[in-house]
Formats: structure tokens, sequence, C-alpha cells
């Protein structure tokens, strides 16, 4: 890990850390919430030593990135034109693209605004999801989950950050990495967190270190620029009308746990499997469901995801 190099880059107004280590092709590796560039860590290592450059940033609002503090400007515009810029920054023409869960969904915006960028993409947990003209996200979400589906709770500032506020950062932490049900995560007004158990003792691939370090940069920052990509999923529909019906033409592996609450979204298995997801991303060539595999896949399964990374971006 100490190999690692951490430096930070000015790109599209804010500051971006990022995590880089190896020499070769370019690897991009996005993460999610409530995450870091730390997520990728396993792979960073692995990757790195088979020959590529690896690169992992804190996205905004995340860690040691800046973080504007209104909704406003976390839209999937906003943090591609972010990533663009560090690409820019770098000199880096084109890259493999590695997203998971928020990392995912900024992935396909990255592919749908600048597939000249993009080598071919791995993406974990979250599918595409072609825009629907007819019903913003979180609209969509409320008519299937009720409004104390996490996302719904998400939207409102300042109300969810007291439920976060009511516990230390690190069992917060635990509570979201070590989650294995794959029923739609609800957070009611009146359990809150309090109806999710916190681990007594960590899963083997968890470590104590590891919840602390990203207990670390939480403390530090709180969850808010995180829950503003939440804030800002009906913005980012109301800006993307443009590329309504537009496939994805960059060469994709999909990779998801089975015990993946997004896999268990209704409609979604369906979608995956019975032809829409290959409609709409064409040259999507592989669709890899894990076994026992929980959302933070490329944690919980690190060999497996490098090697299952690996297999996919030397072939081009």
């Amino acid at each position: 890990m100490e190999k690692i190099e951490h430096t930070t880059v000015s790109t599209n107004g804010i500051n971006m850390h990022i995590a880089s280590i190896g020499t070769g092709p370019v690897v991009l590796f996005l993460h999610g919430f409530p995450e870091l560039w730390y997520s990728w860590r396993h792979q960073l290592l692995s990757l790195s030593s088979l020959g590529y450059r690896c690169i992992a940033p804190d996205l905004r609002g995340f860690g040691d990135t800046d973080a504007p503090p209104s909704p406003a400007s976390y839209s999937a515009l906003h943090i591609v034109g972010d990533l663009i810029g560090l690409l820019d920054h770098l000199g880096v023409d084109q890259v493999f693209l590695i997203g998971h869960d928020w990392g995912a969904i900024i992935a396909w915006w990255f592919c749908l605004f600048r597939p000249d960028r993009v080598k071919a993409l791995v993406n974990m947990s979250v599918a595409f999801s072609p825009r629907n003209p007819k019903r913003k996200p979180v609209d969509g979400f409320r008519a299937l989950f009720g409004d104390d589906y996490y996302i719904c709770r998400f939207q409102e500032p300042g109300e969810i950050e007291q439920e976060f506020a009511a516990y230390d950062t690190a069992s917060i932490m635990k509570k979201f990495l070590t989650g294995r049900d794959p029923k739609p995560l609800r957070i009611t007004k009146e359990l809150g967190f309090r109806a999710w158990k916190t681990p007594e003792t960590l899963p083997p691939w968890l470590l104590e270190e590891d919840v602390n370090y990203f207990a670390s940069k939480f403390g530090k920052t709180g969850f808010v620029g995180g829950l503003n990509y939440y804030r800002a999923f009906n913005l980012t529909w109301e800006l993307t009308g443009p590329w309504t019906g537009l496939q994805i033409k960059v060469p994709v592996k999909f990779i998801v746990g089975d015990l993946d609450i997004t896999y268990h979204i209704p409609g979604v298995k369906d979608y995956i499997h019975n032809g829409g997801f290959k409609r709409d991303v064409p040259f999507l060539q592989e669709v890899v469901v894990i076994e026992d595999g929980g959302h933070f896949i490329n944690q919980e399964k690190p060999d497996e995801i490098s090697r299952h990374v690996y297999d996919f971006i030397k072939k081009f």
C-alpha cells in the first residue's frame, strides 16, 4: 500500500485527490457510496503488478477531494466533467473504465457523454438504466418502494444527516459495508439506523484498519458530499434529455453479486438476462453473477474481481 502515490489535481473548478500506482495502459477506478479511492486498494495493487497504470480518485464530495456545498453541483455532467479534466491534466487519451455503485452510474454516463475516451468498461453492481423520459428517477423509486426507501430518505438536505450524527462514523461504515440482505434498503423515521444491525465481528475481508480509514475520512467531511449524488438524481435526469435513447457503444463486462440489493430491484434481473440490457448496451460481452456475492463485491472478493477485470481488459 505504501507504493501507492497520492496527488492532488485541479480539474473542472475543484481540487481532486487521486491515488495511483504502476505504469502502462491507464485503468480508471470509480468508487461508490459511502466509499473512497480506498475501496479499490486491492485492485490497484493487483492490476498495477500486471502492467497497468491504475488511478483511483476520491470523487467530488468524497475524502480529500473538494466538496461543493450545493446538491446542484453533483449532476452526472459535473462528475464526468471532473474526470475528463483529470484525464486531460494527466495527458491520458483513453482509459479502461471500472465502476461500482455510484461509480458505475457515473461510468455509464461517462460512456454516453464521451465514448471516445473509453477503451472498455467493467461495471459492477448497477446495471445500465436507460433514461425514462416520462418519469424522474427518484419518483420511480418512491412509486416502487415508498417514502422510507433509502434514496427517498436521502433527498431532504439535513434530515438524514441528523440520523448519521447519532452514531460514530465507524459504526455507520460497518452497518453499510457488512450488509448482505438483498431486500430493499429502508430507513424509517421511527427507527432510523437502529434497524440496521452493527456486526459484533467483521467478515474476514474487512479489517478494523479498513473501517478506520473510511471512518477517519468521513469523520472529517461528513456524508453530505456523497448524499448530494442522490439529491442530484433528478437534476441529472432534467439535464440529460438530449441523450434519451442513446446506446452505450463501448465494450462492456458487467459483474454483480447475487445478494446485491441492486440485483433484486423489481425488473432488474429480467432486464439483465432477457435482452433489454443487450439492446441498450450492444457491445455487452459478458455478464457475471457472483454466487454469495454482496454489494461491496470489489472489497469482498478482491482476487476474483481483479481476475475478472484483467481477463477482460487484456483483450484490448
